[in-house]
């Protein structure tokens, strides 16, 4: 079996161009995870995903365990097969979706009480627990069991609730079972305060994981605090270790955090977006529910070779969102996904030559001049 192991391959300024072995398949960084939060990524086939460039995607512990039941997906020989996924898989430990449940759930030391979305049913989530079925999944990459931080809060409460979490890390690994190729990582929280964030990270650095991740952060801050505090978060982390931002983002944030040192991301922006007919291009973000592209001919990014743009026209994906057909959603999210890893791809290839500014200088200007209107 594959050492789970990160090598970084080059720097420039501290952004990092890396590669992580696994036990089921290599990840060269930067990296953009698709996300799957229910075992599938919406309106895609595992071989579109992998089509786009995608190396890994994410999966969720909290919607699985409740549907359909970790159990059954271990008894079906886990996620990997249950889905037709052979490659990596990162699985969020379904803190943030309990912690976003407000008052249906009660949280103590012990871990999260809460009624599930479905059915209601009374369910508790506990870091052994989480741990436990993240495993029973055979997720490649399994996350520590923390509370998300809420935003905005007094700096009494951010503690408390990062220390907390602290203490659900080290329960965390305590029932992680090590294997040859698989890896935990350990999520920093702390809020906007930079004590606590360092605080944060000393305590996890102190349990010892295999990667660490950067939490609570895009949850209303804002892109300029969120740089703000990956200024010295990121850098603050083991170098020889990946370093994950949860949850972010759009593409101007995926650029700057790459530019401050973060290897891995994911977000439900390029899907979701595709659901409601909004596709991210090189000039910014076009929502073709416009009227003006009803008769519009033109691809919808000549320099983009994903299928959605070498075969159909604007005017097309007009028709398809207004008609409400399945294959309008089905297509913007594959030329979505297809953007965000040629986004990552052209940023690893910038810092292997040492021209990350020149690309991300190049990258605003190019968003800056927004989508050319039609003749």
């Amino acid at each position: 079996m594959t050492a789970f192991a990160f090598q970084t391959q080059a720097t420039d300024g501290k952004a990092r161009a890396g590669r992580l072995e696994t036990a089921h398949g290599p990840i060269e960084t930067p990296v953009f995870m698709p996300v799957g939060t229910a075992g599938t990524v919406k309106a895609m086939l595992p071989s579109s995903v992998k089509a786009t460039g995608a190396s890994i995607i994410l999966g969720n512990t909290y919607h699985l365990m409740l549907r359909p039941g970790a159990e059954r997906v271990e008894a079906l020989g886990g996620l990997h097969k249950f889905m037709n996924w052979p490659g990596p898989i990162l699985t969020d430990s379904g803190g943030f979706q309990v912690m976003s449940l407000s008052g249906l759930r009660k949280m103590t030391e012990e871990g999260v009480t809460f009624a599930s979305h479905i059915d209601g049913h009374k369910v508790m989530l506990t870091p052994e627990s989480s741990t436990q079925i993240q495993r029973q999944l055979d997720a490649t990459i399994t996350m520590a069991f923390d509370e998300c931080t809420e935003w905005p809060a007094p700096k009494d409460k951010v503690a408390e609730s990062m220390r907390l979490s602290m203490r659900w890390a080290g329960r965390s690994r305590s029932a992680f079972r090590a294997r040859e190729g698989y890896g935990q990582f350990g999520i920093v929280q702390g809020g906007t305060f930079e004590d606590l964030r360092h605080e944060s990270v000393q305590a996890l650095t102190d349990i010892g994981f295999e990667g660490y991740a950067i939490g609570g952060l895009a949850v209303g801050e804002g892109q300029e605090e969120m740089f703000g505090v990956l200024d010295y978060a990121a850098s603050a982390l083991p170098a020889d270790k990946p370093r994950y931002l949860m949850g972010v983002g759009m593409p101007s944030d995926l650029v700057g955090a790459v530019q401050r040192g973060v290897d891995m991301f994911d977000c439900v922006a390029p899907t979701r977006s595709g659901r409601n007919g909004q596709a991210f291009t090189r000039r910014g973000t076009v929502n073709l529910r416009n009227a003006r592209h009803r008769d519009d001919p033109r691809s919808l990014d000549e320099a983009c070779a994903c299928p959605a743009c070498t075969d159909y026209s604007r005017a097309y994906f007009h028709h398809l969102i207004k008609a409400k057909e399945i294959l309008g959603a089905m297509l913007i999210t594959w030329h979505n996904l297809h953007y965000y890893q040629e986004l990552m791809q052209k940023m690893r290839a910038a810092i292997l030559t040492g021209g990350l500014d020149d690309f991300a200088a190049h990258f605003h200007a190019e968003q800056a001049g927004g989508d050319i209107p039609p003749l």
